[in-house]
């Protein structure tokens, strides 16, 4: 019995995957880490990417990762309570949209948002209030629990905490074509077409194929060298950086996924497969420095 409920355990916590973990950690020294599966990493970075993308403050964010938290633990489900689906649980038949719309996560992160901002004085009431009054719980004091993974989540991505989100890394082990079209792809699903501005410089690269998205491909076709834009991009004029470690911590969420194998940004490295999962100081072109390469995320795939 032991046995079999250690092996319960181990499928809750990683989705039934047995796919390697992420972890994010505070940056203010106090110990505090949220440990999830790149499941979880997935959808909450594109919860993020859209509630920033919408200009939405940390505070709406760390709202909206409580909720999925609560009633998803951020997986996209469908099933729920009644018709209840998705991430946040929301249901077909009280006017959240149809089945297959709220299986998305974009859709159905973007229309929690669109309740949210309707909730007068929403960054300054208590998070489960926040939350209670978009989703309309049998539970209302359910949230309150999520909210210190709730806060880390959302300050690795949205950028404001820098590098400290890692996964362990499989490169291969996800289910998207790889490669960097795959890369500049799922960029344009969480962040919309707009949200990336071109590189100030393609010295040493080519032009990718025409594309919606504006990266630049290096000629080794492995390496995505993506701009940051900062105040002149979206995500409501945060500073280069916090968008640029958004972008960087992004790419590590997604990296079992997206095949990607190291992100490197501001003077600092991520590399799938190493046994501690850390952010290191960076040999990559224009990354040295602590401060260095703020202009860009460099993402290497696989193949």
């Amino acid at each position: 019995m032991l046995a079999v409920a250690g092996y319960l355990a181990v499928q809750y916590v990683t989705g039934g995957t047995g796919t390697p973990g992420c972890e994010v950690v505070s940056d203010k020294g106090d110990g505090a880490r949220y440990e999830f599966t790149p499941e979880q990493a997935v959808n909450a970075a594109t919860i993020a990417a859209v509630g920033t993308g919408r200009g939405l403050p940390e505070r709406a964010v760390t709202i909206a990762l409580a909720t999925a938290l609560q009633e998803s633990a951020l997986r996209n489900i469908t099933h729920g309570d009644r018709d209840s689906l998705g991430l946040f649980q929301q249901r077909p038949s009280q006017g959240w949209g149809t089945e297959k719309e709220i299986l998305d996560p974009i859709y159905s992160a973007g229309i929690f948002y669109e309740h949210l901002v309707k909730v007068r004085g929403y960054t300054e009431l208590p998070l489960t209030v926040a939350a209670q009054r978009v989703q309309r719980s049998g539970y209302p004091e359910a949230y309150a629990k999520h909210e210190p993974d709730a806060t880390l989540l959302a300050a690795a991505l949205t950028g404001r905490s820098a590098a400290t989100l890692t996964c362990e890394g499989r490169p291969g082990a996800g289910t998207r074509t790889s490669g960097p079209d795959a890369v500049r792809a799922a960029l344009v699903r969480d962040f919309g077409q707009d949200a990336l501005q071109p590189a100030a410089a393609e010295v040493g690269a080519r032009k990718a194929t025409p594309s919606p998205t504006p990266s630049v491909i290096e000629r080794d076709g492995r390496t995505v060298l993506l701009p940051v834009p900062g105040d002149s991009g979206s995500g409501g004029g945060r500073s280069v950086r916090e968008r640029g470690w958004q972008l960087a911590h992004w790419a590590v969420a997604n990296a079992s996924d997206l095949h990607i194998k190291r992100v490197s940004y501001a003077g600092r490295e991520w590399t799938a497969g190493n046994t501690d999962s850390q952010w290191r100081t960076s040999a990559a072109p224009g990354t040295a420095g602590a401060q260095g390469g703020l202009g860009s995320v460099r993402i290497v795939t696989t193949h």
